[in-house]
């Protein structure tokens, strides 16, 4: 009995051991603990697959260095497939001299393919696929890459480009005989390529104010979108307007006291690099712009999902805790990620109803200093949202003066 006892008792202590070994395995294990939190990432992104300075490996281990979680290469028009190799005198001129000794040192001998160009004897690089070197850098719970494309159309003599997340090929820009049918055509073209390969895909219009192309108006009227760059780090898309032109902070009020008036779904804004130079230089370099997606997992899917239902903030050096909205009370409430030394102003942000007399958009309706902010939605306010600045300047500014900030999506839309 006594050895029965002993063996059983055994077996017991040996369970409990597994089990809770088990139960440790997933406490450490970032996929099955199946819990809410921030992913950070960056949607807008070029390498030397377009116009970009840079290896896409390389530009990928650099967001994945700096804690980013997500990153969708996007250059123009193509996807990075296939075959494709590039004079190294190009790559050289768009960057400097010691890019391809960096390429080595990071990625090894092995990696780096060179040869003499079949056609005219000239040295060349490989350019890898993002298939290739993705399982160099992808690590799951941790860091992500997902592929995209910038689709870079013209009309009117002006850019229309739009951001496609997720994509299974490269689309063509679709054209159209003005900037708001452009702009449908390549939205159609998309959805249809979503619906085909049974995959979600992410739109999203790019630098609103490049050239001026696209106006407030242009932006509400394509109702298939919900997706613009309220913010993008590139210093040349003219983020503040002028004289003659909205900012886009105020375009993003524009566009959606228009869609309140017309019944259709708010804009949703993102921040992004729009990166091309990666080696010090001025220009459109990484880490100004940033989406926080709150989902359950890193997966395509989940953070499309999330974003789709307003589940993310928009940043360029800002973080939040919390960004809640109770529909039942209609109160927005804000929480800094507060950073020692920093000081913060919350705004509360809309635009008034149609028939409201004045009919404001744009309208900072309660500002409050410090690190957690509650607001109530009036009856004649369309929406609600809010921006926090921080008193500190931008680490790698794209315009005079900048602070860091961040932007919480519209809430407060009627139901239908």
């Amino acid at each position: 009995m006594k050895s029965r006892f002993r063996f059983s008792l055994l077996t017991l202590m040996l369970l409990v051991c597994h089990t809770s070994a088990a139960q440790d395995a997933v406490n450490e294990d970032p996929i099955l603990q199946d819990q809410v939190r921030y992913w950070k990432g960056n949607l807008h992104t070029h390498s030397l697959w377009s116009d970009g300075d840079q290896f896409p490996e390389m530009i990928a281990d650099w967001y994945r260095q700096r804690g980013y979680n997500f990153l969708a290469l996007t250059d123009h028009n193509v996807i990075s497939a296939g075959q494709r190799w590039m004079s190294l005198k190009k790559i050289v001129d768009r960057s400097d001299s010691g890019i391809v000794d960096r390429y080595r040192q990071r990625f090894g001998e092995h990696w780096v393919e060179q040869r003499k160009s079949p056609k005219n004897g000239d040295e060349e690089i490989r350019l890898k696929p993002l298939n290739e070197f993705r399982a160099l850098l992808e690590t799951r719970g941790e860091f992500l890459m997902i592929q995209a494309e910038e689709i870079s159309d013209r009309s009117e003599g002006k850019p229309v480009h739009i951001n496609a997340t997720n994509v299974a090929e490269a689309l063509m820009p679709a054209g159209g005989d003005t900037v708001r049918e452009a702009m449908q055509n390549n939205l159609r073209m998309i959805l249809e390529h979503e619906k085909s390969h049974g995959r979600p895909v992410l739109p999203h219009i790019n630098h609103p104010n490049f050239g001026y192309a696209m106006t407030a108006e242009d932006l509400a009227a394509v109702v298939a979108e919900k997706f613009f760059e309220v913010y993008n780090g590139h210093p040349g898309v003219n983020q503040l307007g002028d004289e003659h032109h909205a900012s886009i902070e105020l375009m993003w009020d524009q566009i959606n006291a228009i869609r309140f008036a017309a019944g259709v779904e708010p804009m949703m804004g993102i921040a992004t690099d729009d990166s091309h130079e990666y080696h010090g230089r001025a220009g459109s370099r990484p880490g100004r712009g940033w989406v926080m997606v709150r989902s359950r997992f890193l997966t395509p899917e989940y953070l499309i999902a999330a974003m789709r239902q307003g589940e993310f903030y928009a940043s360029s050096g800002v973080s939040l805790t919390q960004h809640d909205f109770d529909p039942r009370t209609r109160t927005l409430t804000v929480t800094v990620d507060a950073v020692e030394g920093e000081s913060y102003r919350i705004d509360f942000i809309t635009s008034l109803k149609p028939g409201t007399d004045p009919h404001k958009i744009g309208l900072v309706v309660h500002s409050h200093d410090g690190d957690k902010a509650t607001y109530q939605m009036k009856d004649n306010e369309c929406y609600i949202r809010a921006l926090v600045t921080s008193n500190a300047a931008h680490h790698d500014p794209s315009f005079k003066d900048q602070k860091k900030q961040a932007w919480t999506q519209p809430v407060g839309w009627p139901t239908k």
